[in-house]
């Protein structure tokens, strides 16, 4: 297995990076503890989290997940694994957090907050890549890299990256770092798929000449690439649990990622992969994982078994053939996902 370096940070990290969001909702401990066994072993060293999960966030059940990784790191080399969390964004922007009494900001006092619980959580005495999981818009970012500055010095946290950001954000932060001597951010942790291909339209060059490393989220679109939507439009899953939500922020997620031009893109990338012989999971992690400035690329599993198609992508070099039919879909059906 290739292992590659984030950014510019001594972390260095299996191609796939295996994502938690979903233990202690749509899957239960034992197994998350299952998909834990079975990814490491297959020699994935690399485990994101964060402090509002499992999705959806909800009061009573935040901070459930990182427990789940808690207990199961208990008795694992430590330095074998690279461990990743995030601290919740800020109520003034994707949504309201249901933690710290819905008034989360990027500011020292959660930023404090959040490394401290997440670290009693996970029963880990330092935090590998520690992430801001949505930017804040009234916090000046200069009092926000002074906080997370601070928790590298301190030795809790070992560098720092940024999530659904923006160019002008991470450069901006990144910008006052250099100035400040503070810690920059190594990462930026974005929705990236064949569903979704804004990153490539003004992210990939900031990546590029800042040398940040995308760590792509949601790669099998949520689910959809898989094709299982298409197959079976009753399909107890995420997409269709999240269309019945009480919540208008959660169906209009569960719009976004499954309507017509979605399903119209996955049937095309279906055949796409069955041509070349692999599943449509295998093709969209391999897809994904591709580009010069990804580290890693983030899967959600719910069942071990799932895991198969990514693990099946590891070492899958997509032909050019493959990648300019994967284009031509694209091309026909511009941005699915809006």
């Amino acid at each position: 297995m290739e292992y590659r370096y984030i950014g510019q940070s001594g972390l260095r990290v299996s191609p796939v990076c295996l994502g938690t969001m979903m233990f202690g909702s749509m899957c239960d401990k034992k197994t998350a503890f299952a998909i834990m066994d079975k990814a490491y072993a297959a020699g994935i060293n690399f485990f994101d989290t964060a402090e509002v999960y499992p999705v959806p966030p909800r009061a009573e059940t935040v901070g459930i997940t990182e427990e789940i990784v808690g207990e199961w790191l208990h008795g694992k080399s430590r330095d074998s694994l690279i461990i990743a969390t995030k601290v919740a964004g800020a109520a003034s922007g994707w949504f309201v957090p249901p933690i710290r009494s819905g008034l989360t900001a990027i500011d020292a006092h959660h930023i404090i907050k959040g490394v401290e619980g997440s670290l009693r959580r996970l029963k880990c005495d330092y935090i590998d890549l520690y992430q801001m999981h949505w930017p804040d818009t009234i916090v000046p970012r200069e009092e926000s890299m002074e906080a997370f500055d601070s928790l590298v010095r301190s030795g809790k946290v070992r560098y720092l990256g940024t999530s659904n950001d923006t160019a002008y954000g991470t450069t901006k932060s990144n910008m006052i770092s250099k100035y400040q001597g503070y810690k920059r951010f190594e990462s930026i942790q974005n929705n990236f798929s064949l569903l979704n291909r804004r990153f490539l339209d003004e992210m990939v060059e900031m990546c590029r000449l800042e040398k940040i490393s995308l760590l792509p989220y949601s790669p099998m679109a949520g689910g959809v690439l898989t094709g299982k939507y298409n197959t079976d439009p009753k399909v107890i899953a995420r997409f269709t649990h999240y269309a019945q939500s009480d919540d208008p922020r959660i169906r209009a997620m569960a719009s976004r990622f499954l309507n017509e031009r979605t399903l119209a893109s996955t049937a095309r990338y279906m055949e796409i992969a069955k041509k070349a012989g692999i599943s449509p999971a295998t093709l969209a992690v391999a897809w994904s994982k591709q580009f010069d400035i990804v580290a890693s690329t983030i899967i959600g599993v719910t069942t071990a078994e799932q895991l198969d198609d990514s693990l099946a992508a590891i070492d899958l070099e997509l032909s050019d053939e493959v990648l300019r039919n994967c284009d031509e879909v694209h091309n026909e059906i511009l941005y699915p996902m809006g």
